[in-house]
C-alpha cells in the first residue's frame, strides 16, 4: 500500500495512491484519524486499505502533495552511515551512529521545488531511505525493531554545505526552509520484507550521482531504531533517515552543487521515485 498526505480543496488530507489516482480517506475516518500520523498511531493502516472503496477518488491535478508525514514528532537523521561516504569525507567509522535532527519545515514534498536560499550557493543532494515509525517504544531490542516500522519512503537530505561546515554542529546546514524532500509516499512495511535488499539511486539532471544498497549500511535499520530509542522514546509517525552513500556533490572534483532549474531524483527500487526541481527563495 502507498499512503500519501496532500492538500485538497485547501484542506489537509491523506489517502492511498494507485494507478487510478488518489483515494481520499479523510472523509472515511473523520475525527478517528485527522492525518496520516494519527492513522498510524491508531493502528488503522489495514482498515484504511480495506476502506478504499468508500474513499473519494481524486485525480492528481486536484491535490497538492505534502511531505509523507507533514507533522512528525521528530526527524532523526543518520550521518556517515555508508563506508564510501565515510571515506570520501575523510572521517572514521564510529562504534555508534552519528545522528542529527531535522525540523519539519526543512522538508518539501514530491514535485515541489527544493529551495536554494540567497545565503548560499552550495546546496548538495543526499539520497536516502526514510523509515516511518509505526509502533512507538523505548529501549527497543534490535530483534524487535522491524515490528515498530509502519513503512518506508524516499528522502533527499539536502544540505547547505557552507552552513554545515562553518561550525562543528550541522544544524544550520541541514535545516534551511524546504532544502530537503520527503516522498512521494509511504510504502507499508508489509510490502517490503525485513530481508529486502533495497537499491538507492540519486540522479541530478538525469545523471546518476549515487548508488548503493541497503545492506551496505554501517548501522542497520534495526540498529538505528534500537540506538535512538535508548535515549528517547520514538513514537508513531516519527521519521528515521538512514544515511547517504558516497558520491555527494561536495566531494566531487570539481564539486557539483544543485542550482536553480536543476532536477534531482532519489529512487529506491522498492518504493518509487522522489522528484524535485530546484528553485530560489
Amino acid at each position: 500500500m502507498k499512503f500519501v498526505s496532500f492538500i485538497v480543496d485547501n484542506e489537509p488530507s491523506y489517502g492511498l495512491a494507485d494507478e487510478g489516482g488518489i483515494i481520499d480517506l479523510r472523509p472515511v475516518f473523520g475525527n478517528r484519524a485527522a492525518d496520516l500520523k494519527a492513522l498510524i498511531a491508531a493502528g488503522l493502516l489495514r482498515e484504511a486499505a480495506r476502506a478504499r472503496a468508500a474513499g473519494v477518488l481524486r485525480q492528481p491535478g486536484e491535490v497538492r502533495l505534502l511531505p509523507v508525514i507533514p507533522n512528525p514528532g521528530k526527524i532523526v537523521c543518520a550521518g556517515l552511515n555508508y563506508a564510501d561516504h565515510v571515506l570520501e569525507t575523510g572521517r572514521q567509522v564510529t562504534e555508534d551512529p552519528v545522528l542529527f535532527l531535522r525540523v519539519p519545515e526543512s522538508q518539501a514534498a514530491h514535485g515541489e521545488d527544493i529551495i536554494l536560499p540567497p545565503e548560499s550557493d552550495r546546496l548538495d543532494y543526499e539520497g536516502e531511505i526514510a523509515v516511518i515509525v509505526g509502533k512507538g517504544g523505548r529501549r527497543i531490542a534490535e530483534e524487535a525493531a522491524w515490528d515498530h516500522i509502519a513503512g518506508y519512503a524516499c528522502y533527499n537530505d539536502g544540505s547547505l554545505r557552507d552552513w554545515q561546515t562553518s561550525t562543528s554542529q550541522w544544524t544550520a546546514g541541514k535545516n534551511f526552509w524546504r532544502t530537503g524532500a520527503f516522498g512521494p509516499w509511504m510504502v507499508t512495511a508489509d510490502e517490503i520484507p525485513p530481508d529486502r535488499r533495497m537499491t538507492l539511486t540519486t540522479r541530478l539532471n538525469g545523471v546518476e550521482m549515487q548508488r548503493a544498497t541497503s545492506d551496505m549500511l554501517i548501522h542497520s535499520i534495526p540498529r538505528l531504531i534500537a540506538y535512538i530509542s535508548t535515549f528517547m522514546p520514538i513514537g508513531p509517525g516519527d521519521v528515521i533517515v538512514t544515511g547517504t552513500p558516497g558520491g555527494v556533490g561536495m566531494k566531487r572534483t570539481p564539486p557539483v552543487f544543485m542550482k536553480e532549474g536543476d532536477i534531482v531524483e532519489v529512487e529506491v527500487d522498492a518504493i518509487g521515485v522522489l522528484r524535485n526541481g530546484i528553485g530560489r527563495g
